[in-house]
């Protein structure tokens, strides 16, 4: 019975698909339903979408999880062995646990998609909802053991370290260094008697992160000088809990203002003698790194990132004198991409050190005298760039590193594994197939597992040795037989030239799947050019929310600009001083190369959205190219690089502010508005300032300007949910296709 139901569900996608767009029209009530159901109904289509490793402890074993044919199965995987097994007894774990629970469970279906083994391995422990259960696989029997939270997220602080650590116990146990009342004191772990090494700190003038030597005898830790604290405020107009609107603030520091600086300090704890350290070598830093002791405790090194981002170095200092002296000595004449391009590992104690740079133009690896701060010999070398490094094995003297653009005939965002010996001999390429791989590494370092795939290939799951890259076991090949007759569309990776003519610049494009190559289709361009990373998706997914925007009859399209990461160097800086490039002299010929390859697509009508830096992107298309993008939806934009967060803005524009924020403020040119822009805003977003839209508002308003705008209360950096998705697609059908959307004040509860 469930095999014909599948069946007829099966069938029933397909005509759908099938159906010409010409009788279903183009955002009518029908599409808008097809692009909202299409995500639930081709993820059920596909299988075996690649193993992802839970490495065991510190062994060479892990278990997976497959979304196979047959439902969800849990797979053990003895790396030494070569072996594969189920990770337990799925029957008789489905069995157990819908005794203990009193509801019934499915062995192809259990309720949880992770679990941790205990017991060496003779139990396992997950979560149900937010209680935590635990099975023995001896006897499968399965029992509560709390409740528990399990909507905890990991934040992320974006590029910025914290130095909040209030206390540090030494190396022998005997005493504990703790901050309190802005000042340091030393405590003893016996007899908890304590006294106060240092009588100087104050409330804008701390102490803090005090770390022990290892000899136990010193401490380092920062004299933290408080900047001025910049208050967001927010009116949060329709909280849950009151009738009356809630008032709040927030500390966010912004571009050019007064920041809290960090400054090391060296303690002898028995003579509380306080020892200076030296600072002409770093005068103006940003946020320095964490203090780091060597093993003899003489010395301590710490990363020097220089205001403007344009200076970085690594710094050692002499703790019985305070001397600091340079190690490693990064200038640049536009920007050191700390937040993604920076690598340090400190071989036997610092005498070598492995650091990243792209001082030839390409990001690569060096290796460093630490005694003598030289550079004993470039690592890696080519028109490439290293992406990550995954292991520094140092007894053998060689690297296990990510790197993109070493194969001619591929993308060149494609990554692919390699190893290197540290004087930059024995490359040798340590994954193979085409397409865009990530390595997941034992605890042990002797076994990898390599996912690789495509847009336009699912992915394939291999276990592979480290040492030389041979192929021990397969694992999982992705499985869209079921998708591919239902006649889906792959998106397609599509390569055009620049600006120059000469640069390649790379993107996909996702067509409808109904698509009717007798008719136009108006192209929409999905945007996100922060300088920080590259963004064009270079593994398969089944769905991808730009599809289901296709299906109300458009054209999308993703594109990687000058400007954009993990190119080259002179890629890069496109965008230094230069955010409102974005770019776009890229883009356009890349679309205008697609539409003439493709005639179904119309280059008269393009339209275009992002969200944050994208926000600001889409809005800086239809202020500045109005002659080829009519239509923008912008969620959330940093329109204002002054208004939005410090150090990514700094990065990218520069220190001290000159005349470049305000040339690439969309603010600045709201009057040259020409086509429809779609702003939206979360009320109570905590990642850009709201006000960095309302004063593009302000800007468009006193040009006399007409537009729209949605402010969502309550929400925080996002388009607003499903509302938001919907109010997007609304604003396109009508603008692009020239259709009215559905009235959905008669129809409101269209899925979404």
């Amino acid at each position: 019975m469930k095999k014909s139901k599948d069946f007829i569900a099966l069938i029933t996608f397909a005509l759908l698909l099938f159906i010409p767009a010409g009788l279903l029209g183009q955002g009518t009530r029908a599409d808008y339903e097809r692009a909202n159901q299409l995500r639930l109904k081709v993820e059920k289509l596909v299988f075996n979408m690649g193993a992802q490793p839970n490495w065991i402890g510190e062994t060479s074993s892990f278990w997976y999880k497959a979304n196979t044919r047959k439902g969800k199965k849990f797979i053990l995987i003895d790396a030494e062995k070569r072996k594969r097994s189920p990770a337990f007894d799925h029957q008789r774990l489905a069995a157990a646990l819908s005794t203990a629970a009193e509801k019934k469970y499915s062995a192809s279906d259990l309720p949880f998609d992770e679990f941790k083994f205990t017991d060496d391995r003779q139990a396992i422990e997950f979560l149900i909802d937010k209680t935590k259960w635990e099975c023995e696989l001896k006897d499968y029997k399965c029992k509560k053991t709390e409740e528990t939270d399990s909507t905890q997220q990991n934040r992320r602080t974006w590029g910025r370290s914290r130095h909040d650590s209030t206390w540090d116990i030494s190396p022998d146990k005997k005493r504990i260094a703790v901050v309190k009342d802005f000042n340091i004191y030393i405590g003893t772990t016996e007899t908890k008697a304590e006294f106060q090494l240092t009588e100087d700190g104050e409330e804008d003038h701390f102490y803090s992160s005090p770390i022990w030597s290892p000899d136990s005898k010193k401490l380092i830790a920062y004299r933290v000088k408080k900047g001025e604290e910049r208050q967001v405020h927010y009116i949060e107009s329709s909280p849950s809990d009151q009738v009356q609107p809630k008032h709040s603030t927030r500390t966010y520091p912004k571009p050019g203002d007064v920041l809290t600086t960090y400054n090391p300090v060296i303690f002898e704890v028995a003579s509380k003698k306080k020892i200076k350290v030296k600072t002409e070598h770093f005068p103006t830093p940003f946020i320095n790194s964490r203090l780091r002791w060597r093993e003899d405790s003489r010395f301590f090194t710490f990363e020097y990132n220089q205001r403007g981002h344009q200076v970085y170095r690594v710094i050692e200092v002499n703790a019985s004198t305070g001397e600091a002296r340079i190690l490693i000595d990064e200038q640049s004449e536009t920007f050191f991409d700390y937040y993604h391009k920076k690598y340090r590992f400190d071989v036997t104690e610092g005498k070598e050190i492995i650091w990243m740079s792209e001082r030839d133009g390409w990001n690569h690896l060096y290796l460093y005298d630490g005694k003598t701060g030289r550079v004993k010999n470039q690592i890696t070398k080519g028109k490439w760039v290293v992406r990550e490094v995954k292991r520094v094995d140092g007894e053998n003297r060689r690297i296990f590193f990510g790197a993109s653009g070493i194969k001619p005939d591929q993308d060149p965002y494609f990554i692919n594994y390699y190893s290197i010996n540290f004087n930059g001999t024995g490359l040798k390429e340590l994954t193979e197939g085409p397409g865009n791989h990530s390595a997941d590494l034992s605890p042990d370092k002797k076994y990898f597992v390599d996912t690789y795939s495509r847009v336009d290939k699912p992915p394939v799951s291999v276990l592979r040795r480290t040492s030389d890259g041979k192929l021990l076991m397969e694992l999982e090949h992705g499985d869209i037989k079921n998708l591919l007759a239902t006649g889906w569309k792959m998106p397609e990776s599509f390569c055009a030239k620049g600006r120059d003519g000469e640069t390649d610049i790379w993107g996909i494009i996702c067509r409808p799947q109904n698509l009717d190559k007798s008719r136009k289709y108006p192209i929409i361009e999905y945007i996100y050019a922060g300088p920080h990373n590259s963004y064009v998706p270079k593994t398969f997914r089944a769905f991808r929310s730009m599809q289901a925007l296709a299906e109300l009859g458009f054209i999308l399209v993703q594109i990687d600009g000058t400007g954009t990461n993990n190119r080259s160097k002179a890629f890069h800086d496109v965008c230094w001083k230069n955010l409102k490039d974005a770019g776009f002299p890229d883009r356009i010929p890349w679309i205008k190369t697609a539409a003439e390859r493709y005639p179904y697509m119309d280059i008269t009508r393009v339209g275009i959205y992002g969200h944050s830096a994208g926000g600001q992107n889409s809005t800086g298309a239809v202020l500045l190219y109005p002659k080829f993008y009519k239509v923008a939806v912008s969620s959330c934009g940093c329109h204002d690089n002054r208004m939005d967060k410090v150090w990514w803005n700094e990065l990218w524009m520069g220190y001290p502010l000159g005349p470049e924020y305000a040339e690439s403020s969309n603010v600045t040119h709201a009057s040259k508005l020409e086509g429809k822009l779609f702003l939206i805003v979360g009320e109570m977003d905590t990642n850009v300032d709201p006000s960095s839209t309302m004063q593009v508002v302000n800007a468009l308003i006193k040009a006399k300007k007409d537009f729209d705008l949605l402010v969502v209360p309550g929400a925080g950096h996002s388009i607003g949910g499903a509302y938001g998705r919907r109010r997007r697609m609304d604003y396109f059908v009508k603008h692009l296709l020239g259709v009215e959307p559905p009235d959905w004040n008669k129809f409101p509860n269209v899925s979404s």
